[in-house]
């Protein structure tokens, strides 16, 4: 286990903007759009994350000697288990049918993405020595809110195994991801695929076309808006047919759209001249990752259409190597989109909590290495490679 008693030189933020943005995205880099301040800024702003949605904010902070800061990490004091995308719902029954209080509990993650992206960021000058401390911070922070476990959801394999060497549990799920492997058109990669998916695939755009939908791929200053307005209808639309609750406010479409439109990439479907179909994306450095989905009117293949295609057409032109679909979704494997390992680590306080969980990721580890290798067998390419 992380020592954790030392007193660690770190600060606690109740909110993100007690810090200069600069500063954050020196740590954070640009290649990953939901680390930046701006992103982070936005959700709290719009009141989607708050303490009042479950949501309360406590980032970590290490100051250089400098003055300014050297190491950062996004963390939440939650109330519930909504939004992660990685479910400990199991362990917080049987937590709590042992008399313990699973929650409140502490998550190192981007509120609402399931996208993998740093979590301990630092500068680029800054010492090694700064993740160390980061996850010591992170381990005294959890003690001395007394709860019961600490998560760190979606980071890179390399944080990963960092925080596994300080002794959290690691824990693995599953992704699908498209690559592009040096394509100059959509062609070039329906050109690697079996033809049978091939031609199901030129099948489904084509039924799309002809329903009369067209779509549009709007990005920077092409977003307005009444198009804000638009997507936020199709988002709630989708939100209340799944039986869920909205996690995202109205305004925080309108803060994204007004600080961060150049990373924005909206897909709208239009029929007749209507608007009834979108899908967001947001673009890093290498990696244009899908984020929500929404529609108003059914139209056959136009999801596939709006979240998938859209999504590689863009990647290809724009030199893209990553397409990142969000969660769930073994029907992405027969369009291109790949398994792969996505990545949490876990700390908990009680020995003999931890040590069953502790059981349970291990088997599940394996578990979802075996699955990966079965549903690479479905693979539409033709010379199919596992990584």
């Amino acid at each position: 286990m992380p020592d954790g008693r030392n007193d660690v030189s770190a600060r606690v933020l109740s909110a993100i903007n007690e810090v200069p943005a600069d500063q954050w995205d020196a740590c954070a880099g640009l290649s990953n759009p939901f680390v930046r301040h701006a992103f982070l800024e936005a959700l709290e702003e719009s009141g989607s994350v708050t303490a009042a949605t479950g949501w309360y904010p406590q980032h970590i902070v290490i100051d250089g000697d400098d003055g300014r800061i050297a190491a950062c990490l996004p963390m939440y004091l939650k109330s519930h288990s909504y939004g992660e995308y990685i479910f400990d719902w199991g362990w917080a029954d049987a937590y709590e049918r042992a008399g313990g209080s699973y929650y409140p509990k502490l998550q190192a993650a981007v509120p609402f993405t399931p996208a993998t992206g740093p979590r301990m960021l630092v500068r680029k000058d800054a010492t090694d020595d700064h993740y160390s401390t980061l996850i010591a911070a992170m381990v005294q922070l959890s003690r001395e809110h007394k709860v019961s476990s600490l998560h760190v959801t979606f980071p890179p394999r390399e944080q990963w195994e960092m925080m596994g060497k300080s002794g959290f549990l690691l824990r693995t799920s599953k992704q699908f991801h498209w690559e592009n492997r040096g394509y100059e058109t959509f062609d070039d990669f329906l050109a690697e695929l079996s033809s049978r998916k091939r031609k199901a695939i030129k099948k489904e755009r084509r039924q799309v076309i002809e329903q009369g939908v067209t779509l549009h791929t709007l990005t920077g200053a092409d977003l307005k808006e009444d198009q804000w307005d638009a997507f936020y209808g199709y988002y709630l639309d989708t939100i209340n047919r799944k039986w869920g609750r909205p996690y995202l406010t109205r305004e925080f479409f309108s803060i994204l759209g007004e600080r961060m439109s150049d990373l924005a990439v909206l897909v709208i479907a239009e029929h007749d001249g209507r608007r009834v179909a979108g899908a967001l994306n947001l673009r890093g450095s290498d990696t244009l990752f899908g984020r929500n989905w929404g529609c108003v009117e059914d139209f056959k293949f136009l999801h596939f259409e709006a979240c998938y295609y859209q999504a590689i057409d863009f990647a290809i032109q724009h030199k893209l190597l990553w397409v990142e679909a969000g969660a769930q979704g073994p029907h992405k494997i027969q369009r291109g989109y790949l398994p792969q390992t996505v990545f949490s680590a876990h700390w908990i306080e009680n020995e003999s909590f931890r040590k069953a969980v502790e059981r349970f990721v291990d088997e599940e580890r394996r578990e979802i290495e075996h699955e990966i290798d079965g549903l690479m067998a479905y693979s539409p390419y033709r010379y199919a490679e596992v990584d």
